[in-house]
């Protein structure tokens, strides 16, 4: 199994100079597996990209597993070229709604309203079908298996692990690794609520663990991230404690926060590293555009 990143930014595209080294696409990451099937997680605009590099297959199949509806996270989706080519055959899978009840299948509907985009889906040429998961159900695709389970973001985020020929790869979506109270401390809320998270986290941690390649929502500092709470992100700090607790060997940094140009990257990056010293082996990588791993 191999995957390679097309987009590592947060929150919104930050092309230009300052972003060159590291890119300024948003989240989407290529997965090959070890029979040649095509798993793509989430639909940023580095999908875009991804698209062009795979016109040479064309047609092809691909399954495209979105973690949540935040716009940085799908709005790749309209520009991927396969949809407008006869032959191809797209699987889009995500979560249901719980606040409002629609099935993964709502990414796309709203997208392509008239009021946002020129094309109908009933203008798309590719097979299109939509697959919405049960958290925690494994589906197969191919000769993988991808797993899922319930992160901790302001909407539903599904993290997934795909396993295939006895190696793994994690990915978090958007995920805060901490879970704030918001109930008085003593009170029969506060205890379930403390009660929830920590099975949660639990849940969580299981689901990553031992794998070979953890990727991560790292978007803040330690000193950033208190005025950021409860936006639904995480620290390199919370990462690299995460990956020492599940025991994963490489963890990769992704979803750059997109006012932080390369140097300044680097540096929160390496600072990081040194308030952390890592285990025996583990690796710690600052993901960048173009990087492809084979596991």
């Amino acid at each position: 199994m191999r995957f390679r990143f097309w987009g590592v930014r947060g929150s919104i595209p930050s092309p230009g100079p300052r972003t060159v080294r590291y890119g300024g696409n948003t989240t989407c990451i290529e997965v090959n597996t070890d029979g040649g099937a095509l798993i793509i997680l989430d639909g940023g605009t580095g999908l875009f990209a991804l698209a062009q590099h795979l016109l040479p297959r064309l047609p092809l199949k691909a399954n495209i597993f979105i973690t949540h509806s935040h716009w940085d996270h799908i709005h790749g989706l309209p520009f991927f070229t396969p949809l407008f080519v006869k032959g191809c055959e797209v699987r889009l899978h995500g979560a249901h709604d719980p606040v409002t009840g629609h099935g993964i299948e709502h990414v796309m509907g709203v997208q392509l309203q008239n009021s946002y985009f020129p094309v109908s889906e009933t203008q798309l040429s590719a097979t299109l079908d939509y697959r919405t998961l049960s958290p925690g159900v494994a589906i197969k695709v191919a000769d993988a298996v991808v797993d899922n389970v319930v992160m901790n973001h302001p909407v539903i985020n599904l993290g997934y692990r795909i396993t295939c020929g006895g190696k793994s790869l994690f990915f978090t979506g958007d995920h805060e690794p901490f879970f704030h109270n918001p109930h008085a401390a003593g009170s029969e809320e506060h205890r379930q609520f403390e009660a929830a998270a920590a099975e949660r986290s639990r849940d969580i941690d299981a689901a990553m663990q031992g794998v070979d390649a953890l990727v991560v929502d790292c978007s803040y500092t330690v000193d950033e991230y208190p005025a950021h709470q409860g936006w639904g992100h995480g620290t390199f700090d919370a990462a690299i404690a995460m990956a020492m607790r599940t025991g994963a060997r490489t963890l990769y940094c992704t979803h750059h926060e997109p006012t932080r140009g390369d140097d300044e990257l680097e540096a929160v990056f390496a600072a990081a590293l040194a308030r952390n010293p890592l285990p025996p082996g583990l690796r710690v990588v600052l993901a960048y555009e173009g990087l492809e791993v084979e596991l």
